[in-house]
């Protein structure tokens, strides 16, 4: 059972899946660290010798902000935008799409629900 950077990898998956569960590290960094430890992408998580994990959990360390450190300076990222007052700070603030995409239709995942307020009028008039 490999341990990561304090995430438990899936034993059944390839290496270069498993290592995508730790936040922070995709399909071609996962690829990338995999060729400089030189083991095979193919090789399940279960297959991996001690070893091998030490060199992996190595390169992520030396290389790779992951996890907690990563999530933190995300957040202060954002944190600053807001601040400064900035646009995309203020769009962050509101819970609205950062990166100019349309809001007069679309954009339910960043702005909730409709508000079916037609329906509550006329629930109202009844």
């Amino acid at each position: 059972m490999a341990r990561i950077a304090g995430i438990t990898l899936p034993p059944e998956k390839r290496i270069e899946v498993g290592l995508t569960y730790i936040f922070g590290i995709g399909r071609s960094k996962a690829s990338q660290i995999l060729d400089e430890a030189r083991i095979d992408k193919n090789k399940k998580v279960k297959d991996l010798t001690e070893d091998e994990v030490n060199k992996i959990r190595q390169i992520i360390e030396k290389r790779e902000k992951i996890e907690g450190e990563l999530r933190k300076e995300v957040s202060t990222n954002i944190k600053r935008l807001i601040d400064i007052g900035c646009y995309r700070g203020l769009r962050h603030k509101r819970n609205l799409p950062v990166r100019g995409q349309r809001t007069k239709t679309n954009a339910r995942t960043r702005k909730g629900p409709r508000g079916h307020t037609i329906k509550k009028l006329k629930e109202k008039k009844a």
